[in-house]
């Protein structure tokens, strides 16, 4: 049974890691593990393990959950968000601005563009200049 589970994680985590799976799919995989196992450490005799799985599974997914729900367009990190604009870890102010000026131009929505893609852009912009002020 451990064996399988083993698996089944070992095959979630790789097609989430190749983009197969959203992480909302994820999380959902994880919390129905979660009451599996918890199922199984009640039968075999150790209730407060399973509840403290429970706990720990639910923290986790709520605080995922919050998390994605509060910014759910933002770049993951500093590298992703130059990736979207194409500027190296040293641009500046100016060729930040510049940078997002060409790509918004690319990915509005009155150029045919999605909003969905303008919004992760001027996101992208928004996480440079935070840091530009934050450093500066």
């Amino acid at each position: 049974m451990t064996l399988l589970l083993l698996l089944a994680a070992a095959v979630l985590g790789y097609a989430f890691w190749k983009g197969w799976l959203s992480a909302a799919f994820l999380r959902w995989a994880v919390g129905g593990a979660a009451v599996g196992l918890a199922i199984l450490l009640v039968a075999r005799g150790s209730p407060l393990l399973a509840a403290a799985l429970l706990l720990a599974a639910g923290a986790w997914a709520w605080s995922d959950a919050r998390r994605a729900a509060l910014s759910p367009l933002a770049p993951a990190d500093e590298a992703e968000a130059r990736a979207i604009l194409g500027v190296d870890a040293g641009a500046g102010e100016a060729e930040i601005r510049a940078a997002h000026r060409r790509r918004i131009a690319e990915v509005h929505p009155d150029r045919g563009g999605s909003a969905e893609a303008a919004r992760r852009v001027n996101a992208a912009r928004d996480r440079l200049l935070a840091r530009l002020r934050r450093t500066g």
